[in-house]
């Protein structure tokens, strides 16, 4: 019955109302409904009903359970009646309903759907059902004559649920012999027994406790944002800082893993070794080692080997990460964590068991599947959403305001998780530089820009570059050297000069300002990757603004000294023999050349091709070398045939995303439904029917045919590609090749349509 008024509510609406409801409400229109009242029962549906309440903020529900306390879902009540309820206009609440189809105005008053009761519980506004008092009864003289302790049970389920359990339900006594205040309060009529154990407070009284209003103003009225003003180039500046410092330690981790890549657990995920392993190399907590290898596989800089024992390693992609500059490693870092599907904040803050006597201890590990949740980018998006509407250099002073904020405007939304995805959202936007001081940056601003028609997101990207490549301290091209052989960088290096500097000295603090420490193990490192003395005497006497002091020269000069003395080379073969003139005599061939074979005593030569390459290589010279094993022994080198990769495990499908409406595409699917309602409404006369099953479809042909040649209206009832059976006017003009052209370009199957009747 519902559905039937709504169904005629919406086919008096308009063309733009329809197209409206269903960019509103995107569930309604797949599949595509054949006509409106199709529509209004897919809108009266309990799953349907809780998806749209979903964008409703809290005033928007309290006045849709204001209806409900109207008993709007059982007959028409009038507006004064719910602006009397709620103490305020509820007009622009209303409409906001009216669009989703969650209510609707007739002359009668204001209705709305039963499932809306169903979606939002049996105790609307947190009220009991309703138990009118007597008419002569004064509640108020009532409430005003009883004693404390009856005041504080009925004040209790006011406030809270109206429902209590007590053991004094189980005893049926008059006022006299009440003992305890539950019990006075059931003689009293006050309170309402509904089982032996179960108390429930009417609605009546609970209004009149609550003075009559059935929600307060703290749910009526958006919760205010403290804020203070910065200027936005401050904010930038600031946001700089972090996304610098994000990338020397996505850097240092990217190095890292390099050497020693971490394990994949045979569950999957991060280990906690590896995590603190993380922490004691970069000098971070657990949450922030957590968030960067997070964010590092998201951004495709590191990757599941997918060997047979499997570990995180860098991808060529890190390489050409770490060849970019700054601003462009931030903005790739950021855009990947602003999309990543997963929320990091379980691995540090996993909620409590449903006890809540103790903490979980199945803590999900980071990168494993336990963390992935769709629904993350859209919660990021929502937070910085917020921040973003705040004028430029406008930040919060508290976090607290913001996450309330929110869930003012989205009560039904988030899940349990809600109030701490947001929590975790501040805190990994303020780490990664996405927000500062509580303000959102310029490069920020451009990575939350909607799409313009032919851009695409690297385009928001490249926008984001230039933001934060503006808000960077331009490169210095010096250091300050100090005595005790640490080096200042007042500013962020030019890449050359990171590079050397980076190659001689270790960094002992990071900030705006990087102090690096010289010492005897970071010198001889410089030294092993092929730089001299000289060169570094000379990067220290060009680059620094500060005299070099004699300390560090003698440290250069000394461990120079000493280095080198001892040689290792890395070579795949060798060749030996005690002949030292057939040495000689396989060294001056032509062959030793195209080899790389190099004596290194007189009587062995090594090579860096592998040793089978090396022996047929002096086999056609005319040579006859044999190979010998470890123990020195000949052994056989011949292939033993063609050896193939292990085949990797089944690619993870991926998750299907939502379907999006074009506002074209709702247009045609409102076009389509008034085409049914016009079939709907067609009176039909002499038709045939396809028997399901025969595919016979040649009365249908013949009374189509019939149509085409006298021009008349066809009522046709057809089954879509969906399935799904539809019903449609239509002036034939055409029936060939098993198709029905109609005059509107319609074009319909034969094998399709299940019926077919002119039109009277």
């Amino acid at each position: 019955m519902v559905a039937m008024m709504l169904a005629d509510v919406l086919r008096a609406a308009s063309d733009e109302q329809l197209a409206a409801l269903l960019l509103a409400r995107r569930d309604l229109a797949t599949p595509p409904p054949a006509d409106t009242e199709v529509l209004a029962r897919r809108a009266a549906t309990p799953g349907s009903v809780a998806r749209a309440c979903e964008q409703l903020n809290a005033r928007q529900l309290a006045t849709a359970e204001a209806l409900l306390l109207l008993d709007a879902d059982t007959k028409p009540v009038p507006k004064s009646a719910i602006d009397e309820l709620l103490g305020i206009d509820a007009a622009e609440d209303l409409a906001a309903l009216e669009r989703l189809a969650l209510c609707w105005s007739t002359d009668e008053g204001i209705s709305t759907l039963p499932a809306v009761r169903e979606t939002l519980g049996p105790f609307p506004a947190g009220l009991g059902r309703s138990l009118p008092t007597p008419a002569d009864a004064d509640v108020a003289a009532m409430l005003d004559e009883l004693p404390d302790d009856e005041k504080n049970v009925l004040t209790k389920l006011a406030t809270g649920a109206p429902i209590g359990r007590t053991r004094d339900a189980s005893v049926d006594v008059d006022l006299e012999s009440a003992r305890t205040p539950v019990q006075r309060l059931l003689a009293r009529g006050l309170l309402v027994r509904r089982d032996s154990q179960t108390v429930e407070l009417p609605r009546e009284i609970g209004l009149h406790l609550r003075g009559g209003r059935a929600f307060g103003p703290q749910t009526l009225h958006e919760p205010e944002l403290r804020t203070r003003s910065f200027s936005q180039e401050s904010v930038d500046q600031t946001a700089a800082g972090e996304a610098m410092e994000l990338c020397r330690q996505v850097g240092e981790l990217l190095s890292s893993w390099s050497q020693n890549p971490p394990p994949v657990l045979k569950a999957g995920g991060l280990g906690v070794r590896e995590v603190r392993r993380i922490c004691r190399e970069l000098e971070i907590d657990e949450p922030r080692a957590v968030l960067l290898a997070e964010v590092v596989v998201a951004a495709g800089l590191v990757a599941d080997s997918g060997s047979t024992t499997p570990e995180f390693v860098p991808t060529t992609l890190a390489d050409s990460w770490l060849a970019t500059g700054p601003a462009a490693r931030w903005a790739l870092l950021a855009a990947a964590w602003l999309d990543m599907p997963r929320l990091p904040g379980l691995v540090h803050d996993w909620p409590d068991d449903q006890s809540g006597s103790a903490r979980r201890t199945d803590v999900p590990a980071p990168l494993s599947d336990r963390l992935h949740r769709p629904t993350a980018p859209s919660v990021r998006r929502r937070v910085l959403g917020a921040l973003a509407e705040l004028p430029p250099g406008t930040g919060i002073v508290d976090n607290a305001e913001l996450i309330a904020l929110l869930a003012w405007r989205n009560p039904r939304r988030g899940g349990r998780l809600r109030d701490d995805a947001a929590r975790w959202v501040l805190a990994e936007a303020a780490a990664l530089g996405v927000i500062a001081l509580g303000a959102v940056p310029s490069a920020t601003r451009a990575l939350l820009a909607d799409v313009e028609p032919g851009e695409t997101p690297d385009d928001l990207r490249r926008r984001a570059t230039v933001a934060m490549a503006e808000a960077l301290p331009d490169p210095v091209d010096h250091v300050l050297v100090q005595a005790d052989l640490t080096v200042v960088a007042p500013g962020p290096l030019e890449p050359g000069l990171a590079d050397d500097i980076a190659a001689v000295a270790d960094i002992e603090s990071a900030g705006h300002a990087t102090v690096y420490r010289i010492s005897e193990q970071s010198v001889r490192r410089a030294l092993d990757s092929g730089r001299t003395a000289s060169e570094l005497h000379e990067l220290f006497a060009k680059r620094s603004r500060t005299p070099v002091p004699q300390s560090l020269t003698y440290l250069i000069d000394d461990v120079a000294r000493r280095h080198g003395r001892l040689r290792g080379g890395a070579a795949s073969s060798f060749l030996r023999s005690d002949d030292e003139v057939l040495i000689a005599e396989v060294l001056a061939h032509p062959a030793a050349e195209e080899l790389q074979l190099r004596r290194i005593a007189p009587t062995v030569l090594v090579s860096p091709l592998p040793l089978a390459e090396v022996l047929d290589g002096l086999r056609a010279a005319g040579f006859s070398p044999a190979a010998e094993g470890m123990n020195g022994q000949v052994v056989d080198l011949t292939p033993r045939g063609r050896r193939v990769a292990a085949p990797r495990g089944p690619a993870r499908r991926a998750l299907p995303t939502r379907n999006q409406l074009s506002p074209e595409q709702a247009e045609e699917v409102v076009a389509r439904m008034r085409a049914g309602d016009a079939a709907a409404s067609a009176r039909r006369g002499a038709g045939v029917r396809n028997a399901g099953g025969t595919g016979d479809t040649s009365a249908t042909l013949e009374l189509l045919a019939e149509a085409v040649r006298t021009g008349r209206q066809v009522w046709i009832g057809y089954v879509d590609a969906n399935g799904t059976a539809a019903q449609r006017v239509v002036t034939p003009v055409r029936v060939s090749a098993g198709i029905l052209d109609g005059a509107d370009n319609d074009r319909y199957p034969l094998h399709r349509i299940t019926s077919a009747a002119y039109v009277e």
